[in-house]
């Protein structure tokens, strides 16, 4: 009697283990990323009662069949308490920064003493230091950042918190600038056609830039441009000068261009600053979409590659790859930074140490870092947040399980107890 109270104390205490387990997947059930953990019992050591025999040989008096040994369990113990690493299902939230992991792989956060932990909460935001956080715990979301001279992303390198400048960096002068349009091919001799263009200085300080072009003899096919006015916004005490290169434009019989020359079809100008920006500049006018057909003349500017300062106006996540794009005021769109994500040939062996995260531990093995969508590591969806895996309809049922053995043993030992009575009452 005392030895089966002893087997089903030992499942008492472990059915009530489950129950824990049970309870604190149900209370996460809602936890973003949260892994569900599944109970394994094991059995203790048996009592060998009998060692059994093997059969005798054939030819043996008498012939007799083997016996299997006969063993009284002891009781039940802890196998493990697994952690089930599947993938949760993605909730859309509508956030550009909140973020989940499709596939394998973990965010990478650290609080800049390189002590990292891996989650799969990416709910993060832009935080005071610029730098891309973690919500629920402060922690720097952890990447590549875009060099601010190569303009690259090298994800070779190592790791870094994930900064948004909230400028768009330098302004940028402007080198290359194209018009388009049509001069009228049955325009009058010495007939003009205005186009003002809009540049910037290496300040970001924009420049308008008017163009004329002057019509030939009639049916001459030759345009000839000048400059006409430079008015700097904001105004100076002496506005910039700038000349423009010696040509013409020329036009075939059915009103394409032939001068300048392709591949180019280019003419320079020359910008003579005096507020400090880098002087002189130079900027390539392309004219190849310019054509001279019998329609009235109108010629524009199409576009121009230089900035003015900007400041961040939005931020993003591409879905799949990682990248984080920033969008400024200036109309740029500029990669800033690369997620990057770690894997482990053994998740489960991670070390949860609360707050969605995680640490590397005995059997996890070390983190293998790489970019999100690249071999093993898994896609990151932007605007999603992946919810908790617990299955409710298995729990509940785990639940009653794990009851009903609590249950059961807590008989096994009031009927014990009720037998042992007896045997204590024989004496009377």
């Amino acid at each position: 009697m005392l030895r089966s109270m002893n087997s089903a104390i030992t499942a008492l205490s472990l059915h009530q283990a489950y129950m824990d387990v049970v309870a604190n997947n149900l209370a996460n059930v809602n936890t973003t990323a949260y892994k569900t953990s599944r109970v394994d019992f094991k059995t203790q050591i048996s009592q060998l009662q009998s060692v059994g025999n093997a059969p005798t040989a054939a030819a043996a008096t008498p012939s007799l069949g083997g016996r299997n040994p006969l063993q009284i369990g002891l009781g039940v113990e802890l196998g493990a308490i697994t952690k089930v690493m599947t993938q949760g299902s993605l909730r859309a939230t509508g956030r550009a920064t909140d973020l989940a992991v499709q596939g394998n792989g973990y965010f990478i956060v650290d609080d800049g003493s390189q002590t990292r932990a891996f989650t799969r909460d990416g709910a993060v935001d832009i935080g005071q230091d610029g730098k891309l956080t973690q919500i629920a715990t402060g922690l720097h979301l952890m990447g590549w950042n875009r060099n601010a001279t190569t303009g690259l992303i090298d994800t070779t390198g190592p790791l870094a918190a994930i900064n948004v400048p909230s400028s768009a960096g330098n302004a940028r002068a402007t080198t290359q600038a194209t018009m388009s349009g049509n001069l009228d091919s049955g325009a009058a001799a010495a007939a003009t056609v205005d186009m003002t263009m809009a540049v910037y200085d290496s300040l970001g300080t924009p420049h308008n830039v008017t163009v004329r072009f002057t019509h030939g003899a009639v049916g001459s096919n030759v345009w000839t441009p000048t400059i006409t006015g430079v008015y700097a916004n904001p105004p100076y005490t002496a506005a910039p000068t700038v000349t423009i290169s010696t040509g013409t434009l020329q036009f075939n019989a059915q009103g394409q261009l032939t001068a300048p020359l392709a591949p180019t079809n280019t003419f320079n100008l020359n910008l003579t600053l005096n507020n400090g920006a880098t002087t002189p500049q130079a900027i390539a006018l392309n004219v190849t979409d310019v054509t001279q057909l019998a329609t009235t003349s109108n010629v524009s500017q199409v576009s121009q590659d230089g900035l003015a300062p900007g400041t961040l106006a939005g931020l993003s996540v591409v879905s799949d790859t990682g990248q984080v794009m920033g969008t400024y005021t200036n109309g740029l769109t500029q990669a800033i930074g690369q997620i990057a994500l770690a894997n482990f040939v053994n998740p489960a062996g991670l070390l949860a140490t609360g707050q969605n995260l995680y640490r590397p531990w005995l059997n996890s093995g070390d983190p293998q870092i790489g970019v999100p969508g690249n071999g093993a590591w898994g896609t990151v969806s932007s605007g999603n947040l992946e919810s908790s895996n617990v299955d409710l309809a298995q729990e509940f049922t785990n639940m009653i399980t794990a009851q009903r053995g609590f249950q059961s043993n807590s008989r096994v030992i009031t009927t014990s107890d009720e037998m042992l009575q007896e045997l204590v009452n024989m004496k009377r």
